[in-house]
């Protein structure tokens, strides 16, 4: 997949800072941009993912091995 150009307006004071902070991690402002953009692209995604596969686990349930027939009662498992 190729990249594509976009334009963003910011305050002067911000490239300036942009410039300077990427000129410190030696990149370019377009890099750090990209990085931090994919940086919060897998965290928000990843997010989803997790909880849409907990979510499906909770719908089917797990196999704890009894067929789904419980052969015990609570008080036989509690006694005391």
């Amino acid at each position: 997949m190729g990249n594509q150009n976009i334009t963003l307006s910011l305050p002067e004071e911000d490239i300036r800072e942009a410039k300077i902070l990427a000129a410190s991690r030696g990149t370019s402002v377009s890099q750090l941009l990209a990085r931090m953009l994919r940086d919060l692209i897998e965290r928000e995604t990843g997010y989803a993912h997790a909880r849409d596969r907990s979510l499906t686990r909770l719908r089917e349930g797990m196999d704890l091995g009894t067929g789904g027939h419980i052969s015990w009662s609570r008080d036989s498992v509690h006694e005391r």
